[in-house]
């Protein structure tokens, strides 16, 4: 197949080189022109793993193009991804503007038959939105089709998702259009789920929702475990074994973040209330949430009188591991509230420090390594559950700290090994230790 992909973010660059991985002939659009520039020397500007090694390949191979000019990259292309972000109104509501640019640029562009599919998270209707907009603003007699084609990949794991995923899903009113759709996934070898473009739209918003409740269903169960003296680690385990719950996402800590969840969330309460639907789970889900995040604060807080002019070293600072994405990073409302009562942070991340630096208060001191940003502090503060973090001996903090106080936001430790050291020790859901 030809394919356009429209966006050369997160979900569109993985797209585009995994369809053309797979066989197709794709070629990306974007206006950002320096992004264009360094995307046709194969260097992927997000941090995501095996995905250079996609794009280069591609390139090499002739499957995959980069452009800026629309006519160029919708050339002679039987389907076209729409894959442009839709952050978060102040209200909570997806905001389409992007969406609406692209429809109105492929209204002047578009010369022969397509199909219009919608790779971006987007409300329930939008995709008739996106039909009507269209037809409504197009300079050719072309036909349109459109199409849903939700995305369920993992931040820092999009790629391997994309070729392991659970399932396809595919929305369409035509048979037809589902059909086509059919063929162009065949290559990925994963179940597919062919339904209408509404069900498509809120399956997406539907499983997103699910696991940021039970993320936050787990955390309050580890708030409460702490105070009648269970260890959510066991009840996490014993919960998991029952085949109806599973063991996912059950992972106490300081609660979601990233650029999925939190808007996602809030989205689907705002498509609710359009409905006069009173969706209390999820508003509740949220709430949790927000209180979750400043947990870890509390801590610290209840065990010194006062942080001003300590060094405090906060390890982790990207949402999740294994990216370099800090939005709605839990990191980002901990550090500012560490600040506020004067702490001194020494931080560090494996990825996302460059991308905290433009969000971040000035004063902090970035390090290269966990051994430098904890040397001499007198808190350490882990956020983030990177392979390096979890993996650095709880021996070294006691060796480097100058008091070796640790507050573990993601249980990164099991309690017999730090109990085997002169650590005091807090995380979540579970009982301290050496305090």
């Amino acid at each position: 197949m030809e394919i356009a992909v429209i966006g050369t973010g997160y979900v569109g660059l993985v797209t585009g080189a995994c369809l053309s991985e797979v066989g197709n002939r794709v070629t990306c659009i974007d206006i950002d022109e320096e992004k264009v520039a360094t995307l046709k020397q194969g260097i992927s500007p997000i941090y995501e793993e095996g995905l250079e090694a996609l794009l280069r390949k591609n390139i090499s191979e002739s499957r995959l193009d980069f452009t800026t000019d629309y006519k160029e990259g919708l050339a002679g292309k039987d389907i076209v991804y729409i894959a442009v972000g839709t952050p978060q109104n102040d209200d909570g509501s997806a905001d389409l503007t992007a969406v609406a640019a692209v429809c109105r640029a492929l209204s002047k562009h578009l010369v022969q038959d397509v199909i219009i599919v919608t790779k971006s998270t987007v409300p329930v209707g939008t995709n008739e939105y996106i039909k009507g907009l269209i037809e409504e603003n197009l300079l050719s007699d072309a036909t349109i089709s459109i199409a849903s084609n939700p995305e369920f990949l993992r931040q820092g794991s999009a790629v391997y998702d994309t070729f392991n995923g659970d399932r396809i899903v595919i929305g369409s009113d035509s048979p037809e259009v589902l059909d086509v759709l059919e063929t162009v996934n065949e290559g990925f070898g994963l179940p597919m789920v062919r339904t209408n473009l509404r069900s498509a739209e809120m399956i997406k918003y539907a499983s997103n929702a699910f696991l940021a409740t039970k993320i936050s269903f787990i955390n309050e169960m580890a708030n409460l475990s702490e105070r009648i003296g269970a260890n959510i680690d066991d009840v996490s385990r014993g919960m998991g074994m029952d085949q109806r719950i599973g063991e996912a996402f059950l992972n106490a800590g300081i609660g979601y973040g990233g650029s999925c969840f939190p808007k996602d969330t809030r989205a689907i309460i705002s498509v609710a209330r359009e409905a006069e639907y009173d969706m209390q789970i999820l508003e509740n889900v949220v709430d949790s949430n927000e209180r979750q995040r400043g947990i870890i604060v509390e801590k610290v807080m209840d065990r010194f009188d006062s942080i001003s002019g300590r060094k405090v070293a906060v390890l982790g600072l990207a949402f999740k591991p294994n990216t370099d994405d800090v939005r709605a990073a839990p990191s980002i409302s901990v550090i500012e509230k560490l600040i506020g009562e004067g702490a001194e942070v020494h931080t560090f991340d494996p990825a996302a420090m460059e991308n905290a630096r433009k969000v971040l208060p000035e004063g902090i001191h970035y390090r290269d390594n966990i051994e430098d940003a904890v040397r001499d502090a007198e808190i350490a503060i882990i956020l983030t559950e990177w392979k390096e973090i979890k993996s650095f001996p709880i021996e070294k903090y006691e060796s480097l700290m100058e008091t070796p106080v640790v507050f573990d936001g993601r249980n990164c430790f099991t309690l017999e090994g730090v109990g085997k050291t002169g650590v005091e020790y807090h995380s979540i859901g579970r009982p301290s230790i050496g305090n």
